[in-house]
């Protein structure tokens, strides 16, 4: 949120990682996708997918899978476009609800905000009123785990409003473990990160009841998914896909370390506790807007954080070992001129 607190008024500004007016970046740290990818089994099914008809507008049998790998009734499953169309429909709702507040994390995607913004929520730090509040775990851009999370788990009394736990990022947790999930929290699903294939917007969440669900999926048009998103979400949820996954994040825990070295001996400093396959720097003080777009020339994009409240520090997305030593050589390129701000 560039410029200001979390509480302004002005809709923010849409910053993202990836493809920019230069094109694909040869070299991408600026997003979160898993570098392993393309999953081949999602890919396969992308590849299968039926693009001559309609989804089943109910998505009956997408619904039914999803609700079997959760766990959960089929009736709390929301399908969703994706998860920056769930982020403004859950704000929809909230406000809907009569709410008038949105809780967001210190540093956080820019949606939870624009979200917000769009639907008349006073964002804030912390309010005693009945709020939309937002976790993310492993929090984007430092990848670390979510306090709120553990406040959630803490709390006496039920939440008067609606918590959502944002769970792009969980299927990239390098330490293996799953995020804990409190009582009556949503959880918002977005595998298109995990199965490296950022292209396929698809998303859905879990409800805390049926009931809640069915007044969100009410908010939402008529097929939300088209056909690569109802074949990525049928893929996530395969065996075969799950396998490969879980093989990816030891090769993800390799690279990381590598990108960790590489970092400390360019002399950027590593903000700690990233679960993740992403973390932050804060490279030498310096010009970094001008660095920034001088290594994008050279076809090396990095995450500016400075939308994410965080101006002098960038995130980067683990890749594998050929970026990297692309990276070191481009920084090394730069040579003074860096320092000459």
């Amino acid at each position: 949120m560039p410029g200001r607190g979390v509480t302004g008024s002005a809709v923010t500004q849409a910053v993202h990682g990836g493809p920019d007016a230069l094109g694909v970046p040869l070299h991408d740290f600026s997003t979160n996708a898993n570098a392993c990818g393309p999953c081949p089994q999602a890919l396969a099914a992308l590849q299968q997918a039926d693009h001559r008809h309609y989804p089943d507008p109910a998505y009956t049998a997408l619904s039914a899978r999803l609700a079997a790998f959760h766990g959960v009734a089929v009736e709390r499953v929301v399908l969703a476009a994706s998860a920056s169309e769930f982020i403004h429909r859950i704000s929809a709702h909230a406000a809907r609800a009569g709410l008038r507040h949105a809780v967001l994390p210190a540093h956080g995607y820019g949606d939870y905000a624009r979200a917000a913004d769009a639907w008349g929520l006073a964002r804030v730090r912390a309010t005693g009123q009945p709020a939309l509040h937002w976790a993310c775990e492993p929090a984007s851009p430092l990848g670390t785990a979510d306090e709120a999370l553990v406040q959630w788990a803490r709390a006496n009394a039920p939440c008067t409003g609606l918590r959502v736990l944002d769970c792009a990022y969980a299927p990239l947790r390098l330490d293996g473990r799953a995020t804990a999930m409190p009582e009556g929290v949503w959880q918002l699903w977005s595998p298109n990160k995990g199965l490296g294939l950022t292209g396929v917007r698809a998303a859905y969440a879990i409800a805390p009841d049926a009931a809640r669900a069915a007044a969100v999926r009410a908010l939402a048009p008529s097929w939300p998914l088209g056909a690569d998103g109802v074949a990525l979400l049928g893929a996530w949820v395969q065996a075969d896909t799950q396998a490969w996954l879980t093989q990816s994040l030891a090769t993800l825990r390799d690279w990381k370390a590598a990108q960790l070295r590489l970092c400390a001996g360019m002399g950027w400093r590593v903000l700690p506790g990233s679960l993740a396959n992403f973390f932050t720097v804060q490279p030498p003080p310096g010009d970094l807007p001008a660095a920034l777009r001088a290594l994008r020339a050279r076809g090396i994009k990095l995450r500016d954080c400075t939308s994410f409240g965080l101006p002098g520090h960038v995130r980067l997305g683990v890749l594998a070992p050929a970026s990297q030593q692309a990276l070191r050589a481009a920084w090394a390129g730069l040579g003074a001129g860096y320092h000459s701000a």
